[in-house]
Order: C-alpha cells, then sequence, then structure tokens
C-alpha cells in the first residue's frame, strides 16, 4: 500500500513538473518513473538508491557535456581532415580521456549501487534505462 501512495505522489509531481519546467525535466521525471516501476524499490532501498543515481546522472550528463564530445558531433569530416596529426593527436587523447572518466563512472555508480540493491536490481536497472533510451529515441524518431 505504501508503495502506491508514494507512485501516486511521484506522479503527482511529475505532472506538475511537466507544466513547470523545459523538456529536459520532463524526460528526467520519466525516467524516474520508468526505473521506479521496473526496480520495485523498498522504502530503504529508494531512499538510498536515488541520492546516488541522482548524483551519478548528473556527473553523467556534464560528462557528455565535454568539449570533446561537442567536436565530435559538431565538426565537419572535412573539418576533421584539415586538423594536423598533433592536433588529431590531442582531439583522440582528450577522447580517451572521455572513456576512461565515463568506464570509472559507471564502474564507481555500479560499486555504490552494489552497497544498496541485490545484483538482480542493478541488472534491472541497466535493462531499465536501456529500454527507456530505447523507447525515448522511438518516440522521438516518430515525432520527425
Amino acid at each position: 500500500m505504501k508503495r502506491f501512495v508514494y507512485l501516486f505522489i511521484f506522479f503527482g509531481c511529475t505532472l506538475l513538473s511537466f507544466a513547470q519546467h523545459g523538456d529536459s525535466d520532463k524526460i528526467k521525471a520519466l525516467k524516474i518513473a520508468h526505473l521506479t516501476t521496473v526496480l520495485n524499490l523498498t522504502t530503504e532501498e529508494a531512499e538510498k538508491f536515488w541520492p546516488i543515481y541522482n548524483t551519478y546522472d548528473n556527473q553523467l550528463i556534464k560528462l557528455r557535456h565535454s568539449e570533446i564530445i561537442k567536436y565530435t558531433k559538431s565538426t565537419d569530416i572535412e573539418d576533421i581532415e584539415r586538423l594536423s596529426e598533433n592536433q588529431a593527436k590531442e582531439k583522440v587523447q582528450d577522447l580517451l580521456d572521455f572513456e576512461s572518466e565515463y568506464c570509472t563512472l559507471r564502474s564507481k555508480f555500479i560499486q555504490d549501487s552494489k552497497k544498496i540493491l541485490s545484483n538482480k536490481k542493478i541488472l534491472l536497472l541497466k535493462k531499465a534505462e536501456d529500454d527507456f533510451n530505447r523507447k525515448l529515441l522511438k518516440k522521438y524518431k516518430d515525432k520527425n
């Protein structure tokens, strides 16, 4: 019964956030709702898990907005071909640093989650995140 009350409150807050914030906040609220439903966290698990997840998610968002990611997304092939070998070497090193930081962040999050969640719930979390991203991409494609 408590879970239904929490879900009701959560969905109510989600609806309010839709009226007040931009698309990224809407997506984040939908993601949290989806993960909450799939993981079926106990009250104790939720109290410990969500602060860790939110910190991880914010760090991941910041990392995805790094200069190398902006560069690779916004640069044309012709511009890359005009780079000197030394400039390219610097960009590749930036990319390696990004990949290393991404893996370290993800590994730390999983290790921290293991202190709170069962291994099965950690696997469910990964699956739920992937499913949510897939649904979001499909919705975006269908919209355009």
